[in-house]
């Protein structure tokens, strides 16, 4: 459906360090685009850049199609945001703060607070006091301030943060179903691979200000040789076996016995070969690497965390 958020070479200078450096990616309709990367990687800066909250030293990011350097307001309308934490009136109920906030905007009209609020799932408890919100309720309540425009963009920096299981799943819900059902672009920061691997499309990997990937998630995750664990008796002589046989391939021991990347293919000489050894073999599996797996690997590759 087209590029809605659009980084061309922005980089970020600090106090003569550069934070940023020549960062491009672009975002698009329909998608949950996650922002990955170790702690002071940049991401928060490059969110701050993208809502306004810090000036661009060189390049440009461009929302629908307007830039944020020269037509700020145009851009930033198209724009909701959670930069770390929601901030509320807590002695307001959570309809009186949305009130306020939609004072700040034409055009919204009771009708929208109330399909923001029942979106996010707070009809119940919309008119209590914020006060006595779970931290999983004000997070909610964020989600539905940052909707009462009908952005074009949803950025939310660390959502989940401090959340339980149920909240951390119902908030996944949501964006996914902003992204598939309204066409949002959605980007997502957060330290919680897990949970990013199963909310995203596609992420971004940032590590010293600078873009090391971006993929989708599948591609990235299955984009590495297979990993077997052989389930086998002996499992210190079978790792020397392995090593002095197959040089080259990075085999280590496991709970069970010991994990080899191989192709499917090189299976059975594996077999032939430990078994010929008269080792016991009590079965073998494909183990996958997740988010986070892959996400350290790239990471290490690149630098250190």
């Amino acid at each position: 459906m087209g590029s809605i958020v659009e980084l061309k070479n922005v980089s970020k200078v600090i106090k003569g360090r550069k934070i940023i450096d020549n960062l491009s990616f672009n975002v698009e309709a329909g998608e949950v685009f996650g922002f990955l990367g170790p702690n002071g990687a940049g991401k928060t800066t490059t969110i701050r850049m993208i809502v306004g909250l810090i000036n661009i030293s060189a390049g440009d990011i461009l929302i629908s199609g307007k830039s944020i350097t020269k037509e700020f307001e145009k851009a930033v309308q198209h724009v909701g945001a959670i930069v770390e934490n929601p901030e509320m009136y807590k002695f307001l109920s959570g309809y009186d703060n949305l009130v306020h906030y939609a004072r700040m905007t034409r055009g919204v009209s009771k009708e929208k607070i109330n399909e923001v609020v029942e979106l996010v799932g707070l009809t119940d408890r919309i008119r209590d006091k914020v006060k006595t919100y779970s931290l999983g309720m004000r997070q909610r309540l964020g989600l539905a301030q940052s909707l009462l425009h009908d952005p074009k963009v949803l950025i939310l920096d660390e959502p989940t943060n401090g959340l339980d299981p149920a909240g951390i799943r119902e908030i996944r819900d949501h964006l996914r179903m902003l992204a598939r059902n309204r066409g949002m672009a959605v980007i997502v920061s957060s330290h919680l691979l897990s949970e990013m691997e199963m909310m995203c499309d596609r992420i971004g990997i940032i590590q010293q200000g600078k873009l090391v990937d971006v993929q989708l998630v599948k591609d990235f995750v299955n984009n590495t040789e297979k990993l077997y664990e052989v389930e086998i008796d002996r499992s210190d002589e079978a790792l020397s076996v392995v090593r002095e046989y197959m040089p080259g391939i990075e085999v280590s021991k496991s709970a069970a016995g010991i994990e080899i990347p191989v192709t499917k293919e090189q299976i059975p000489a594996l077999v032939k070969l430990l078994s010929g050894q008269d080792f016991s073999i009590y079965g073998i599996k494909e183990v996958s690497k997740t988010l986070e797996d892959r996400f350290l690997e790239v990471t290490n590759e690149k630098g250190e965390l």
